[in-house]
């Protein structure tokens, strides 16, 4: 049976019916096949509702959405993307290195992989290859970096799983520091190295390589003010 459910809600979520109606009506009309559910998961519904909306640890879920979405509105992660651009326009493949750092950065602020991810796809992804970097490594990079957000705390999951297991959300953040940090520099030094050995992939455009640091310099302050 458990097999069978995660059939149909695999094929349900290919087909592009959004996950909340997915999980939500499967969970409801496979129980009816389970004689010891049936009718009777409803009597207890009202109370798991209610002790959702009063878990003080899951509020931490919705403001961070919400974060997410005023970075996205306010135009504050675009410029902060060409920003670090800029200033890292000088290095062979220092855009990729750029995007790293923004995602990681938008996962340090928003917890969140999916606003991470959009964001990039449509700012970062067309600069890359308007620069002529290669699709693959433009495309991985933007996908490594928005999930980050799964990992860097504050992470939405990691509030989840504290929850669900009953442990410390704050132990579960000191512990994804170190890992998060090292799958950051990891990213960095595999595009640095991957773009050191394959010029074509990461190229540096011309009218940026004799720029002075007094220009990035302008160029960073022009975006952020």
């Amino acid at each position: 049976m458990a097999i069978f459910i995660f059939v149909v809600v695999l094929a349900l979520l290919l087909v592009g019916i959004p996950v909340a109606f997915v999980f939500g009506s499967v969970a409801i009309v496979f129980a009816f096949f389970i004689p010891e559910l049936g009718f009777g998961i409803f009597d207890i519904l009202a109370l798991r509702i209610y002790g959702i909306m009063s878990n003080s640890t899951l509020m931490a879920v919705p403001l961070f959405i919400a974060m997410g979405l005023i970075l996205e509105k306010s135009k504050m992660a675009e410029r902060l993307l060409i920003s670090m651009s800029a200033l890292f326009r000088g290095v062979r493949g220092g855009l990729a290195v750029s995007v790293v750092l923004v995602g990681a950065m938008l996962a340090a602020s928003t917890g969140i992989v999916s606003a991470s991810v959009v964001m990039m796809s449509v700012i970062a992804l067309p600069l890359m290859l308007k620069a002529g970097y290669d699709k693959s490594l433009a495309s991985g990079t933007v996908v490594a970096s928005g999930t980050l957000g799964q990992i860097i705390p504050p992470s939405i999951i990691l509030i989840i799983l504290g929850d669900v297991m009953s442990v410390s959300v704050g132990d579960l953040f000191m512990g994804a520091v170190l890992p998060g940090a090292l799958l950051v520099c990891l990213y960095i030094a595999y595009i640095l190295i991957r773009s050191y050995f394959s010029p074509d992939l990461a190229p540096i455009p011309k009218e940026v390589q004799n720029v002075s640091a007094k220009e990035i310099t302008l160029s960073i302050v022009h975006h952020f003010f």
